[in-house]
């Protein structure tokens, strides 16, 4: 051997090389290394298990009033005073504005009068006609006679009967003068001040008054969810839920108080493909204003038998499908391909591909493939705490070696 190195030293670089591998071939093959048979790697696994799970479906909403009111006068005249602060509360009969009352009541006075007369017409013709009556039994008067005074009686009882009304008409007059709130709420800003001339039935309004408390939230749900839900109910895949609501506001922040659903839209709206969900909410804070943007979160349904997988046990392939891999019976990693519709929490919520018994790899993703053999742990176990006695030990061997 040394005299081959010895010859071999002065030939050049290729050459010596060609000699090296053509004296590693002819090596016996005990002597080559030999791959070591793949070892299973250690993954942490969750046995799943179905669940009871509330379905939420988060839909866009605005805020409407409960109750609005326009103020518009029911008689003409002078603005004498406005008796109210823009943007405070009112309550229902208070005093809004004060028209001139002096016409209407002197038109009252006037009906009264009017009434006076005819009361006293009725009670002369009442006499007589009283009095014809009783003539006429002894047949002192004609028949003819007795007639006529009777109509003139029936004549002015009409008489006062017009003219109680006219009374009446009048007395609504005067009281029209004082512009009442219909309703108790937020009023905003008046159109008028004192000295405006306003008119019976005009379509300008003089104020608005605002229900805040409570409120109405009007969701948009598309006709297609709403399909599939009804569907859902009706084939059992799930049971119905309550019909509590909560909300977003525009900041992201929950609304501290809960609502409850009142009733749907029965139909569909032609331009959007949408149908109308009214909830009503409790605004003691007045903080939901009418035409706010918010979310609204409503519970769709319950899933009793739901398969729930943790969302870093799952990813996505070149497809963009939803992937997870599962130990087993043979003890290797096997792929599942996914169809996962919604979030529940930090898991998925599985449709496909995964059913109740499945072992599916939570830990150790990134060492294992496809068909390759795995030691299943419990997810709970936390391998990561079993890794530094693993390497202790080997640490252990290499010394003792």
């Amino acid at each position: 051997m040394k005299r081959l190195f010895a010859l071999a030293s002065g030939l050049p670089a290729p050459v010596l090389l060609s000699a090296a591998l053509l004296l590693s071939a002819c090596q016996p093959a005990s002597q080559q290394a030999t791959p070591a048979a793949q070892a299973a790697v250690e993954v942490a696994v969750l046995k799943l298990q179905p669940e009871a799970v509330t379905l939420n479906t988060e839909l866009p909403g605005r805020v409407h009033a409960f109750s609005q009111a326009q103020i518009r006068p029911q008689v003409g005249g002078i603005i004498l005073s406005r008796n109210f602060t823009e943007g405070g509360e009112v309550k229902a009969g208070d005093t809004l504005y004060q028209i001139d009352p002096a016409p209407y009541q002197s038109s009252l006075n006037s009906a009264k009068a009017q009434l006076a007369k005819a009361e006293a017409n009725l009670m002369q013709a009442s006499a007589k006609a009283s009095r014809f009556k009783d003539l006429r039994k002894n047949k002192l008067v004609s028949q003819q006679d007795t007639d006529e005074v009777i109509a003139l009686e029936q004549q002015a009882a009409a008489d006062v009967l017009a003219a109680k009304a006219s009374v009446e008409q009048a007395s609504f007059q005067l009281t029209y003068s004082k512009v009442l709130a219909p309703i108790s709420g937020r009023i905003g800003k008046s159109t008028v001040t004192a000295g405006a001339l306003v008119n019976s039935g005009q379509t300008e309004a003089l104020a608005t008054i605002t229900a805040l408390d409570p409120v109405y939230i009007e969701i948009t749900q598309s006709s297609k969810e709403l399909l599939q839900l009804k569907q859902a109910l009706a084939q059992g895949q799930l049971n119905a839920a309550g019909t509590e609501v909560s909300l977003k506001l525009e900041d992201g922040s929950l609304y501290p108080h809960k609502g409850q659903l009142q009733f749907s839209e029965v139909s569909v709206d032609e331009s959007t493909g949408s149908v109308v969900l009214r909830a009503q909410f409790t605004n003691p804070n007045q903080l939901l204003l009418p035409g706010m943007y918010v979310r609204a979160t409503l519970n769709s349904g319950i899933k009793t038998a739901a398969i729930l997988a943790p969302q870093r046990a799952v990813s996505r392939n070149a497809k963009g499908e939803a992937t997870a891999l599962v130990v087993n019976n043979e003890g290797k990693a096997e792929l599942r391909v996914l169809t996962t519709r919604r979030t529940i929490g930090d898991k998925w919520l599985i449709e496909e591909g995964l059913a109740a018994g499945d072992k599916l790899i939570v830990e150790g993703l990134q060492k294992v493939r496809p068909g390759a053999p795995v030691k299943a742990v419990p997810f709970n176990a936390a391998p990561a705490a079993t890794e530094p006695s693993v390497k202790a030990a080997g640490n252990n061997n290499g010394a003792a070696l």
